[in-house]
């Protein structure tokens, strides 16, 4: 199998995909159009990236590219669109890099409440200013609005409580017992989890639903001076209403990730955000740990080994969780050669599509029952002249529901 890394991965990775019997180049300067010549020269079968985009045109120009892997959570750089159009498996490696952007999330906490970059800037420039900079309020009993009780979401609860810290959870997913053994409140809404809390901290994808979510109201409804955390995505916070927020009532912000944030291999961040002296920033370096770049090559590698085996990767993002089939064929058959091609030349002929299709073979290897589905109900006609083959045991069509 030929693998394509255009990211920089440990060295660990082309070792032990090569030992699987990978054929595998890696460039970690590969993007854009140069990206696009290694695709065309190199046909791999799999393209690895982390933060490298791939567009349309990469995913064209790979014949036989069959899988694009993110070393990462998020796959917002990659045109799912694209790859789905193309039957292109898109996987990625969630929650390898939790603990990292858990500890970085913790991180920022502190040094909001205890301003540790003002004190270190200020002693670099020559200044003493206990007076000044040894105003805190402290963490111990404070409330925390965490929204996104994912993994990350999940560890960062794990260090707020040994924090002694009070946590409110926002997630349209969590349970009333996981919050129960999370030890934490659970709430109806994000406002519900912000009224009056003394802290934020977004564990959110970006997407339609997520974007600006935390806006005015949600600002407004935290204790004056709050604190404000993003480790996530940088659109899922409004940052016209942080930066109102911030003059208006207080707030002092942790952010490790921005709205209009530069490519990785950018010099330069001109944007005026930076600039707010209660903004406490990080160049999104929240999984950028070793052990969070071991843990996501490790899986990475796995992914890529389960693929070769099985023809099926694991952690896979694009695939539907319901084919447009309306219809199931489950055909009960002995299992020879060229029953289920009957089978399959019977519905082409009556212009019947398989969506799905899965052959389950019995102990023994004598029978077999096949599970089709369709995307109609096969002709009556159709099913009974199936059924005059004597290696067919018996057909049954079943319409599928809405559930």
């Amino acid at each position: 199998m030929r693998v394509l890394i255009a990211d920089k991965l440990p060295p660990f990775v082309v070792n032990r995909l090569e030992a699987a019997g990978c054929a595998v180049r890696l460039d970690a300067d590969l993007n854009g159009d140069t990206l696009l010549d290694a695709v065309r020269a190199d046909d791999p079968e799999v393209l690895v990236v982390r933060s490298t985009k791939v567009t349309a045109d990469h995913l064209a120009a790979g014949r036989s590219l069959s899988l694009v892997i993110r070393a990462g959570a998020g796959v917002n750089t990659i045109d799912l669109a694209a790859a789905s159009r193309r039957g292109v498996f898109v996987s990625n490696c969630p929650g390898k890099n939790a603990i990292a952007v858990a500890e970085l999330t913790i991180g920022h906490l502190i040094n909001l409440d205890r301003r540790i970059a003002d004190n270190v800037a200020a002693l670099r420039s020559g200044k003493w200013d206990k007076k000044g900079l040894g105003k805190a309020r402290g963490l111990f009993g404070r409330t925390l609005a965490v929204l996104g009780a994912g993994k990350i979401g999940r560890e960062v609860i794990k260090r707020a409580r040994a924090f002694g810290m009070q946590v409110r959870v926002w997630d349209k997913v969590i349970t009333a017992e996981e919050a129960e053994e999370l030890g934490v409140a659970r709430c109806e809404t994000a406002l519900e989890a912000c009224l009056g809390a003394h802290a934020l901290t977004v564990h959110l994808p970006l997407n339609d639903a997520t974007r600006g979510l935390v806006s005015t109201e949600l600002l407004n409804a935290l204790q004056p001076g709050a604190y404000v955390v993003n480790t996530a995505r940088g659109g899922v916070v409004d940052e016209a209403a942080l930066r109102e927020a911030i003059a208006s009532r207080g707030l002092r912000a942790g952010l490790d990730v921005y709205e209009h944030e530069p490519p990785a291999s950018a010099k330069v961040f001109e944007d005026s955000l930076a600039q707010e002296t209660s903004i406490y920033g990080t160049h999104h370096v929240g999984a950028s740990t070793d052990q969070a770049s071991d843990s996501v090559a490790a899986e990475t590698a796995r992914i890529v080994e389960v693929y070769q085996a099985t023809g099926r990767p694991p952690n896979c993002v694009n695939i539907a969780e319901r084919s447009p089939a309306t219809h199931l064929l489950v055909v009960r058959h002995a299992d020879r050669v060229g029953v289920l091609a009957g089978i399959l030349d019977a519905l082409r002929a009556a212009d019947t599509n398989v969506q799905e299709m899965e052959n389950i073979v019995f102990t023994g290897a004598e029978a077999a029952c096949a599970q089709i589905h369709c995307d109609k109900a096969p002709d009556a006609d159709v099913v009974a002249e199936m059924a005059r083959d004597e290696a067919i045991f018996a057909i049954t069509v079943v319409a599928l529901g809405d559930g």
